[in-house]
């Protein structure tokens, strides 16, 4: 080999290198999102094809297209006339052919994105939930503080019809001023409980039922005893606020726990409603 020779090739690889470091340098954030959705798509279309009668009629195109190539290139021309007249209403054919497949895969895609629309609306919930409950517990946390007493009903999988229509319709986003102005030991609707569904007051000045097989201790008052009844008869969660010690508690499945503060509440609600729910909905 020559010193021209060499030079020659050296030359090429500058080039190439210039070529490649150019590239390099022009890359933007926008070409890389392009191949990753041109990767993503791509990949989509080869998994939805993979084990289908159309990913054989994909190859059987693209053994055409190789046959025309060849054509051209070694001018065969019945061939180039027979396959240029296929390929002229390829586009029409192709639809047709694929009608039921490209059908199938656009509802998957969809069915995608649906997906993704799925998990941003969840994740939005999520987020609604965590501030209802911080609301909540800034509400109990001051009216344990002033000894305003309150009866706080959180509807879960047991739907209380019945007890919501015994109250008065509120259906307002959950505040803690709101719960804190309702239960106002002047404001009309302070006697009774507050119904929550979820991120909503539903109803206020509810009445709950007394227990029937719970024993409940002889020195608490009507909002405790209601709150355990409420809980024998239903999977809600029930926040009592004494108006006589300010103390906090919490009924569930006929059993009241008490001297909750605001950060164990805030766990205990979360553990409840949120992350329940979310295994519950995985399962």
């Amino acid at each position: 080999m020559n010193a021209n020779s060499l030079t020659t090739i050296k030359e090429q690889y500058m080039s190439f290198f210039d070529a490649a470091k150019g590239i390099f340098l022009g890359f933007t954030w926008a070409d890389a999102v392009d191949i990753l959705l041109l990767t993503l798509f791509f990949a989509f279309v080869f998994t939805f094809l993979k084990n289908r009668k159309a990913g054989t009629l994909i190859f059987g195109i693209v053994a055409c297209l190789i046959i025309y190539a060849l054509a051209v290139i070694f001018d065969f021309t019945g061939v180039k006339y027979i396959l240029s007249g296929i390929f002229q209403f390829g586009a029409l054919a192709f639809i047709i052919i694929f009608q039921p497949e490209l059908r199938d895969l656009f509802e998957k895609m969809g069915g995608s994105l649906m997906g993704i629309r799925s998990i941003a609306d969840q994740s939005h919930k999520k987020q609604a939930q965590y501030k209802a409950i911080d609301n909540i517990c800034k509400a109990v946390h001051v009216m344990s503080a002033e000894k305003t007493g309150a009866l706080i009903v959180l509807e879960r999988t047991t739907q209380l019809d019945e007890v919501r229509h015994s109250g008065i319709t509120i259906n307002a986003d959950v505040s803690d001023s709101l719960i804190r102005n309702l239960f106002y030991n002047r404001a009309p609707l302070h006697d009774g409980a507050l119904v929550i569904d979820s991120n909503k007051i539903v109803a206020a000045a509810c009445i709950l039922p007394l227990p029937r097989h719970t024993a409940v201790d002889s020195e608490l008052g009507t909002r405790h005893r209601a709150a355990v009844g409420m809980s024998e008869v239903s999977d809600a969660i029930i926040i009592v606020v004494s108006e006589e010690t300010g103390t906090i508690s919490v009924a569930k499945e006929s059993e009241l726990k008490r001297d909750f503060t605001e950060d164990s509440l805030r766990k205990f609600l979360v553990k409840e409603l949120v992350r329940d729910k979310q295994a519950q909905e995985n399962n």
